[in-house]
């Protein structure tokens, strides 16, 4: 029976970009339909009034492994953050760097005023072998939580509340570090090994560089799909027939898509943007509130690190928070003076973005990360939910993904 095109991938995030561009290398001819007028998926800017607005601050990690495939980070001209975090406690802040990024910090991370010396180099020990031993070898240890994880690496309360659980919150977007410990095996690798960066134009322009090579006419924008079924999708416009189906969309809508598969928990944050003439910090570094007030998750002036996300002569300072609940703007002024030290009177609020389905939960066990993809009579499923929650999952999980296919097609020719 002919067919329209022998795949649909359903959804334009980073999940279904990486398929399309695996199946149009392999020549197999494919359609792309994403329901809103963009790329991206949850990857996206805005610019408003000269600033760009990522949507919830996003940042790359040049160490993930798909990300060479796909593209050369070049061209993103990424404006990279310190490699480290600066931990506000009390009336101090304490810098503390990754010593093979930055060797010249190491001697002020070793003395540095959170946690003990032994702290600092039981994490050291951690953070190095994550980054050396074989990737097989750190999902085939002992999973557990992410805290427990630490905890049996001997780490103190005191680094993990005032510095780990800061930080990872705002990593894995859950204050409770539940997360599996495999997949903070593999954020640490990434963190250890990579330089933590934002394009030029914003992080939308990562998804749009990975579209780059694919034929425009081949990508149908503002075509939203309702039901999927083997061998055809329906459009507003009609149905679309093809030998195999991936749907590469959002957790919930994948659900509502795909009802074989599990109901995924989202995690949920909150991003400010502020705009102030003065930097309130001289450097592009992560500060994490070490006192753990739980309003702010993590603050960063932006522009130090990309200073083309903020007009001449201006500064962009973006604020997280994770969690469901979203206090007003002026509760986070406040916190924001506390934390920089500084008034924040004159800083003037430029957007409140809040992203209730921001990261699927991964929760042990998660195993070695790859969940089914093939889910029988040609269709199939891509997103980080079937990866590990992040950039490179949702990227490594569409690759996979068209491998997949490309082994049905040659399977049922």
């Amino acid at each position: 029976m002919p067919v329209d095109t022998d795949v649909v991938i359903v959804g334009g995030g980073l999940a279904g970009l990486a398929a399309a561009r695996r199946l149009h290398r392999a020549g197999v001819p494919w359609r792309l339909l994403e329901a809103s007028g963009r790329l991206g998926g949850r990857v996206g800017t805005d610019l408003v009034d000269g600033y760009r607005l990522d949507r919830g601050f996003q940042v790359l990690n040049t160490a993930y492994p798909r990300l060479g495939t796909l593209l050369d980070v070049n061209q993103l001209d990424l404006g990279y953050l310190v490699p480290g975090v600066l931990v506000r406690h009390g009336d101090t802040r304490s810098r503390l760097v990754n010593p093979l990024r930055e060797p010249v910090g190491a001697p002020t991370t070793l003395l540095a005023g959170v946690g003990s010396l032994r702290d600092r180099l039981r994490f050291a020990a951690l953070a190095t072998g994550a980054a050396t031993l074989p990737t097989r070898q750190l999902l085939n240890a002992p999973e557990t939580t992410t805290e427990a994880a630490l905890r049996r690496a001997g780490l103190s309360d005191t680094i993990i509340e005032q510095l780990l659980r800061p930080f990872l919150s705002g990593v894995f977007l859950e204050r409770e570090l539940e997360t599996s410990s495999h997949v903070f095996a593999l954020v640490l690798r990434s963190f250890v090994r990579g330089r933590i960066g934002l394009p030029a134009e914003g992080m939308a322009a990562l998804p749009y560089a990975i579209a780059a090579p694919l034929p425009a006419d081949l990508i149908n924008l503002d075509t939203p799909v309702d039901h999927v079924a083997p061998g055809r999708v329906r459009t507003p416009a009609g149905a679309i027939t093809a030998r195999a189906v991936v749907v590469a969309v959002d957790p919930p809508t994948a659900t509502t898509l795909l009802p074989v598969l599990p109901t995924v928990r989202m995690h949920s944050y909150t991003t400010w943007y502020h705009a102030t003439e003065t930097a309130p910090l001289t450097e592009p570094i992560l500060l994490v509130d070490g006192d753990r007030r739980e309003l702010i998750t993590n603050s960063v002036v932006v522009s130090k690190a990309a200073p083309t996300y903020a007009p001449k002569g201006q500064h962009l300072v973006a604020t997280s928070m994770v969690g469901p609940t979203v206090p007003a703007e002026p509760v986070i002024r406040t916190e924001l003076a506390r934390l920089y030290g500084q008034s924040t009177a004159d800083w003037e609020h430029l957007s409140t973005v809040t992203i209730a389905g921001a990261l699927p939960a991964a929760p042990p066990p998660q195993g070695r990360l790859r969940r089914p993809v093939a889910l029988g009579d040609g269709l199939f499923v891509a997103g980080d939910h079937r990866d590990s929650p992040s950039i490179q999952g949702a990227l490594a999980s569409g690759w996979r993904t068209a491998g997949a296919v490309l082994a049905y097609l040659r399977s049922a020719a």
